[in-house]
């Protein structure tokens, strides 16, 4: 069997954005023959030397992905002089960058990661969202970051998955006469339940539309005004129980509400202090 080429990958970071770029070349030249070797989060010239050392050892080649400029510059100048070759993975398109939208980068390792983790949490929160929607699991309610409670169609559903794409972990529990909510939204700290109220005229529009989607009449008791009185009443005394902010939905976008919970809560959290 040929004995494997191998390939060094530096970077100030962990080196992973440089080893996807070297496998996806190495595939044109059967990648299986390729040994990358990470050197990750170097931070001065000392792991630099290292690097090299093994490079010119194994007459290797180097690929780096480095955005601090002093690194960059001692490694572009030793693997010259020791007649390695380096491949620099992004200065090219980030002086493409410079050139073409005149802003400066920030020269700062990692900042990929953070991007990363950000992305993680808004899985984590949306995985949260749908795992704890409609009071499926009252479990939920103590973990989450925002706790909606409300009659059938008051945008419950669409508001948690919102602000879970904004990293939010939301859990929401309908509030129906015949079913005693869960005793957990009574012992929450406040700064994290909102009641969600619409006006009954409203309700009854969106739940004869929805009857209608479903192929349902329209006269249905959930489209009455008399049961919709009914809930929202009862609604509203769940909510003075529980002592949490209150926002009526009607005539407001999903986007619009959102922020005044985001809002709203941030008073109410502020206040504790």
């Amino acid at each position: 069997m040929a004995e494997k080429e191998i390939v060094y990958v530096i970077s100030d970071s962990v080196g992973e954005t440089a080893e996807m770029v070297v496998k996806a070349v190495a595939s044109q030249f059967n990648g299986g023959y390729v040994d990358i070797r990470r050197n990750s989060y170097v931070e001065d010239t000392e792991d630099l030397e290292d690097a090299l050392l093994l490079a010119k050892k194994d007459m290797s080649l180097i690929a780096y992905t480095l955005v601090v400029p002093s690194l960059k510059e001692y490694l572009d100048r030793r693997a010259a002089e020791e007649g390695i070759v380096a491949i620099d993975l992004l200065n090219p398109l980030m002086s493409a960058f410079v050139k073409r939208f005149n802003k400066e980068p920030q020269h700062r390792p990692g900042l990929m990661r953070k991007l990363d983790d950000e992305y993680f949490r808004k899985v984590e929160a949306i995985e949260f969202a749908v795992k704890y929607d409609d009071g499926r699991d009252s479990r939920g309610i103590a973990k989450a970051d925002i706790v909606l409670i409300g009659v059938s169609r008051t945008s419950k559903t669409p508001l948690s998955m919102y602000l879970a794409h904004q990293r939010y972990k939301v859990a929401n529990v309908p509030l129906v006469p015949e079913v005693a909510p869960p005793d957990e939204i009574f012992s929450l700290q406040r700064g994290k339940c909102v009641g969600l109220i619409i006006t009954p005229d409203k309700l009854n529009a969106i739940r004869k539309e929805r009857l209608k989607a479903l192929g349902l009449t329209s006269q249905a008791n959930y489209a009455s005004f008399e049961r919709i009185l009914e809930e929202l009443d009862y609604a509203e005394k769940i909510m003075k129980r529980v002592g949490c902010p209150v926002i009526n939905v009607s005539n407001k976008a999903v986007e619009e509400t959102a922020s005044l919970i985001v809002d709203v809560l941030k008073l109410e959290r502020s206040s504790q202090r």
